[in-house]
């Protein structure tokens, strides 16, 4: 599974439409998406799912307002610009649901599919094991696979798909994968029963390459996920970990931010090399309705010119900000006002998937 800064073809995104991620506020939800876009677009395809006609039709009048200029074919034939597929879905999280691609290392590979550079790896996505509307995004990763002509792998283990989302674990391109316990291995999430840490780094090594996994303790206060990584600890560089501090020790994101902290700085590469960690700040707590919200620097996504980092209205904004671009120095870094959005439970990451080039 290569890198997320590595080259990308395209970034896959679908339309909001499901207004009870964001009751009482959706009505800002496509503007906001409409401005990521606008950033993603001038660097690389955007691939956007919208549910039909109808909603293609809404989504272009939002985006052209917005100042993106759009072809008129669905389709479009440029490197950069929007691309529309009328795929039913059910929800805006193509992070958690699209297909993880994965590119051939070498050229040693000798099968009837050794022509292709990449491949997708197609997992079962059970909407968190908490909402029962989750069979059209089940569908997507195998319809991007058709679309693209690339092979694919339904990851197995003991005969039955192995449920895992793409905000579960974040890479370095070379080997080394960071996820959590308490989104893998909690009995209680109920995504892979019965399955043992052993059995999961195997699943990741037949299927994402990975020879290396650290293991963290738990996400943060507010996460629907139960334990995402990439609202806690993300990789900038193949040695290098960006993790998120609370220093006040009477937040309860304190204790278990700080034995991440503790368990990265203990942790090695897949040569056995210590990483460099960053430490990067959390914006004050956001609440809406009494609900506090999973709001984090955290989840920014890697484009192939661009850093996205949702910021919340908080004097802790232009610290991420600096410690970001310190950390992307080829790249603009850009905040995203994300304190309406993070009312859907998730940011930037969550609503994007990287297509490799290649």
């Amino acid at each position: 599974m290569p890198a997320e800064w590595e080259p990308h073809s395209a970034t896959w995104l679908a339309w909001p439409h499901h207004k009870a991620d964001w009751p009482g506020k959706f009505q800002p939800i496509p503007w906001v998406f409409a401005e990521i876009v606008r950033y993603l677009s001038r660097c690389e395809r955007v691939e956007l799912l919208v549910r039909d006609e109808e909603e293609e039709a809404f989504a272009r009048k939002v985006l052209r307002f917005t100042g993106i200029a759009l072809d008129e074919e669905r389709h479009s034939p440029r490197m950069n610009g929007v691309c529309f597929h009328r795929w039913a879905t059910d929800r805006i999280w193509t992070r958690d649901y699209g297909a993880i691609f994965v590119r051939r290392a070498n050229g040693s590979m000798r099968h009837a599919q050794s022509q292709f550079s990449l491949g997708t790896t197609n997992w079962k996505f059970n909407a968190w094991a908490k909402y029962p509307n989750s069979k059209n995004d089940d569908k997507i990763a195998g319809r991007i696979a058709r679309l693209l002509k690339l092979p694919e792998w339904q990851p197995l283990s003991d005969g039955k798909r192995v449920v895992l989302e793409g905000g579960s674990i974040d890479v370095n391109g070379l080997g080394t994968l960071i996820t959590t316990e308490e989104c893998l291995l909690s009995d209680v999430q109920q995504r892979n029963p019965g399955l043992s840490r052993e059995d999961v780094e195997k699943v990741f090594a037949d299927y994402l390459g990975i020879k290396n996994v650290i293991w963290l303790g738990r996400g943060i206060v507010g996460d629907d996920t139960h334990g995402h990584v990439d609202d806690i600890a993300r990789f900038v560089a193949p040695d290098t970990v960006v993790a998120v501090v609370e220093p006040n020790p009477k937040d309860p994101n304190h204790k278990p931010l700080k034995q991440n902290l503790q368990t990265l700085r203990r942790a090695v590469d897949q040569d056995g090399k210590p990483l460099k960690i960053v430490e990067m700040p959390m914006p004050a707590p956001v609440y809406f309705r009494g609900q506090r919200l999973p709001a984090s620097y955290a989840n920014f996504y890697i484009a192939n010119g661009v850093v996205l980092v949702p910021v919340f209205n908080d004097p802790n904004d232009r610290i991420a900000l600096n410690i970001l671009a310190d950390q992307f120095r080829d790249r603009e870094v850009v905040g995203i006002g994300c304190r309406d959005f993070i009312w859907g439970l998730g940011a930037i990451h969550c609503m994007t998937q990287q297509q490799p080039a290649g």
